[in-house]
């Protein structure tokens, strides 16, 4: 059996820690913010998440480049060379490119090294949702489970892998486009804040609203009550927007109410947090469905 390298992108909000301790290897989407396109590595080597979530508290807006299949070509060709199969788990399909520039580079390397295999996975989902899907699928290869296994086994499974987060900041979400400005108004003058999910498609769809912003979190643990398959054996990941009292709150919650094993926190990467804005704490948990 050829060894093979799962490969991801920098959505997935991994640590670099998680990223050595799974040999994965992540290709980064890039940002740019004040003028200046950093790189979202998983070790922030462009810019630090503090400083990122600063910029955007003193009013600054962040843009977002998905990667091209050029990038993508030039990222898998040396692990194709050292004679490796490749598994790429892309970030959704419904929010980004990258899945479909992923299959264009596929394709075009697939002739240029016809032995060698690369095979290509719409996670759809994001931030530490499509990093636990990527943590799941990484074990698996360590455990020595084959490429088409690990493959089928995420597409069996990505619409099990339950995505719940509340947005905190909606003037963000003004200034971005995402909401009108009556109903960032509204909602900021009420503490009205939004619950929402990631849908089949890969889309972010907002589901409920909650008065204030511990309900917004108390909602999230709710969800994994009602939604979660298994919670007490379970690793959940949570990922925040420079928030981390607020997740920790929403894990300590998920152990107490639902005995979790195992609770792993992450920055929200640039690239999905110059659409989130700062306040963000997502859940990501295994469930009956999303």
């Amino acid at each position: 059996m050829n060894e093979y390298v799962i490969v991801t992108d920098s959505s997935c909000d991994l640590s670099q820690e998680m990223v050595e301790e799974l040999k994965i290897s992540v290709l980064p989407l890039s940002f740019t913010i004040q003028g200046r396109t950093c790189r979202d590595t998983p070790d922030h080597r462009d810019m630090a998440s503090k400083e990122f979530y600063q910029l955007l508290r003193d009013g600054e807006l962040g843009t977002t480049a998905a990667v091209n299949p050029e990038q993508y070509v030039e990222h898998l060709t040396p692990i194709l060379e050292e004679g490796k199969d490749v598994l790429i788990l892309a970030f959704s399909s419904g929010l980004s490119t990258t899945f479909q520039s992923a299959r264009i580079a596929a394709a075009e390397l697939g002739e240029k090294y016809p032995k060698r295999k690369i095979l290509v996975v719409d996670t759809l989902c994001a931030s530490l949702g499509q990093g636990l899907l990527v943590w799941y699928a990484a074990r698996k290869r360590l455990e020595g489970e084959s490429m088409e296994t690990v493959r089928d086994w995420c597409e069996e499974n990505r619409l099990h892998l339950c995505h719940w987060f509340t947005v905190d900041d909606l003037m963000h979400l003004k200034r971005g486009g995402r909401v009108s400005a009556a109903t960032a108004l509204a909602g900021t003058m009420l503490q009205i804040k939004p619950v929402m999910h990631m849908d089949d498609e890969g889309h972010l769809i907002n589901m409920a609203k909650a008065r204030g912003r511990k309900a917004s979190l108390d909602a999230l643990v709710a969800k994994a009550g009602e939604l979660g398959t298994g919670l007490a054996g379970q690793t959940v990941f949570i990922s925040h927007a420079d928030c981390e009292d607020d997740a920790r709150y929403v894990g300590e919650q998920m152990t107490e109410k639902y005995g979790v094993e195992q609770v792993c926190y992450n920055f929200i990467g640039p690239v999905i947090g110059s659409h989130t804005g700062c306040g963000c704490v997502a859940l990501f948990f295994m469930g009956r469905e999303r």
